[in-house]
């Protein structure tokens, strides 16, 4: 329920997904932090799974660099079991199922 809007599917293969966030009044950026909306990190998996139409069963690493804030665009490129996330060209997350 939380993923639903959230996220806009720009671009999309076997390796790689381009979204757009949502605005900042979606409820997901309003119940994290409400004087900053940000994208929590545990959503890059619900974004993941629901773009790949993947089965996330375990997480076996996973690193955030930097904040998602509403109305960017993130890539996810793909390699096996293994993600990387972009804004901007600058990856902000990685993590390994």
């Amino acid at each position: 329920m939380l993923i639903e809007s959230l996220y806009t599917l720009e671009d999309k293969n076997d390796s790689f997904a381009s979204v757009r966030l949502s605005g900042a009044e979606h409820p997901i950026f309003k119940a994290h932090f409400p004087s900053q909306a940000i994208l929590p990190g545990f959503m890059h998996f619900e974004i993941v799974a629901s773009v790949f139409d993947i089965e996330i069963t375990s997480i076996k690493k996973a690193k955030f660099l930097k904040l998602a804030f509403p109305d960017q665009l993130l890539k996810y490129e793909k390699n096996n079991n293994k993600f990387k996330v972009f804004c901007n060209d600058e990856e902000i997350a990685s993590f390994s199922l």
